[in-house]
């Protein structure tokens, strides 16, 4: 190293990335205009040039690159993951920087107000699919990187995933083919956001997740339901009757032997959480226990499928049988396992009319809770408050990210921080995903003094 790493500072560390941000940004416009869907109905060439494009960024910065891929469990090869590394000085730690360069499709190209795949400026906002998720959480490491330069203290090994946003089905694979090239003692997965706009947020906790697909029924065939209707039972008032006991009253989830916590430090305005989620004005909200614990610690079902005839073709008929799909979300301290296991006596338990049951397909991850008294989450959540110049918070996620559950399997000593650029109207998955460019550059900053720390913690 050139000079000490302890002689960093936010306000250094900002005025040398406002040196550089137009060109930072420039290439985050080149990484948006790549339209990398990494699913079967889209054109896999494109995050093979996504890929490409992110390796070559990081070979700009100096460091050992490669392109790398795995299978996924039925065989398929999965999609290009960038992998680059610069080794630990003696006795330092080494951080796995974890981002990924797929996006979500971009929906239906009305709802936009600017072009999905162009990134467009608004004031302090970058519109563009995955402006903010993840090309951001990748533009995050690589310019953290660069603003250390040779005054970075400690190894870095970055991992840009290609298929996150289609359920990662080769990550374990791909550690465990990967393990050494991969192994670390900090890992730092930059996809999460913060409490909202200028407030930094480190995450603690992550909800899993949990699905069941189910089958109920009544007759051996369908009937008429002016001949039979009124006692003949349908599958149809079955699985309502059914899908009705999973919830009481109030909206609380109404199945025993799911894990949940009602407190948690911090909490939602009910008014912003009302215009964020879409809430309509009269409707109430369901649950009891904070705003928060209600996203975060406790456990929600929602009803995502029922196969039934559309409306427009309906005719006159007792449906024989009926399937669902239960989409499950697990507090921290729960297992998908126990889960599945709880839903599936909770169904059998409240099956009305004599009905049958059959359980079909099921799928899960878990959840993850944070140790706080780590030392490296108190230096991450130094390293946000001194680069926002705002106190940081810890906050929990109510949705999932399973493949940490396999970060933790493969790493069991690492120290995992989940980090991330998105705010509550950076709208990630939907029309007009946006980045907010000032926390986007203390993002840059945070990172790059809590690698400095880490470095002068060796």
């Amino acid at each position: 190293m050139s000079e000490s790493t302890s002689a960093l500072d936010s306000a250094q560390l900002h005025a040398e990335l406002d040196t550089i941000f137009e060109e930072v940004l420039g290439n985050l416009t080149d990484l948006v205009a790549i339209p990398s869907v990494a699913w079967p109905s889209f054109d896999a060439a494109n995050v093979t040039a996504s890929a490409e494009a992110v390796a070559n960024l990081a070979r700009e910065l100096g460091l050992d690159v490669d392109i790398l891929s795995a299978d996924q469990p039925d065989g398929t090869p999965g999609y290009p993951a960038v992998v680059a590394s610069v080794p630990a000085p003696e006795g330092a730690p080494t951080v796995l920087l974890y981002a990924h360069h797929d996006v979500q499709p971009p929906g239906r190209a009305e709802d936009w107000d600017t072009e999905p795949f162009v990134a467009t400026r608004r004031g302090d906002r970058l519109f563009g699919r995955g402006a903010a998720d993840d090309k951001a959480g990748i533009m995050v490491h690589l310019t953290a990187l660069r603003l250390l330069a040779d005054r970075l203290g400690v190894g870095v090994t970055l991992f840009f995933e290609g298929e996150e946003e289609a359920g990662s089905p080769s990550f374990r694979n791909f550690l465990e083919t990967y393990r050494d090239r991969l192994r670390a003692d900090v890992i730092v997965v930059a996809d999460s956001g913060n409490w909202a706009a200028g407030t930094p947020a480190l995450t603690t906790s992550l909800r899993g997740m949990c699905a069941v697909e189910f089958e109920v029924s009544t007759l051996d065939h369908a009937v008429h339901s002016g001949m039979y209707g009124g006692v003949a039972p349908d599958a149809m008032l079955a699985m309502t009757k059914l899908l009705a006991t999973l919830h009481d009253d109030d909206g609380s989830v109404a199945v025993a032997g799911l894990h949940a916590d009602t407190e948690t430090a911090i909490d939602y305005d009910e008014a912003t959480l009302r215009t964020d989620s879409g809430v309509l004005p009269d409707t109430d909200l369901i649950g009891t226990g904070t705003l928060a614990s209600r996203l975060w610690t406790q456990p929600s079902i929602t009803v995502i499928g029922l196969d039934i005839p559309d409306v427009a073709v309906s005719s006159n008929t007792l449906q024989s049988s009926l399937k669902a799909k239960l989409s499950i979300r697990l507090a921290p301290g729960d297992t998908p396992a126990s889960a599945v296991k709880a839903v599936e006596e909770h169904l059998r338990a409240n099956l009305p009319f004599g009905a049958q049951l059959r359980i079909g397909e099921t799928e899960g991850g878990s959840p993850w809770r944070a140790d706080e008294d780590d030392p490296v989450v108190r230096t991450a959540r130094q390293a946000l408050t001194d680069a926002w110049g705002t106190e940081s918070v810890t906050m929990g996620i109510g949705g999932s990210i399973p493949f940490i559950a396999d970060l933790l399997d493969v790493f069991p000593g690492a120290s995992i921080l989940v980090t991330g650029v998105e705010d509550p109207d950076a709208r990630a998955h939907s029309a007009n995903e946006s980045l907010y460019l000032p926390d986007f550059k203390a993002a840059i900053v945070a990172e790059a003094l809590l690698l400095q720390r880490l470095g002068d913690r060796s």
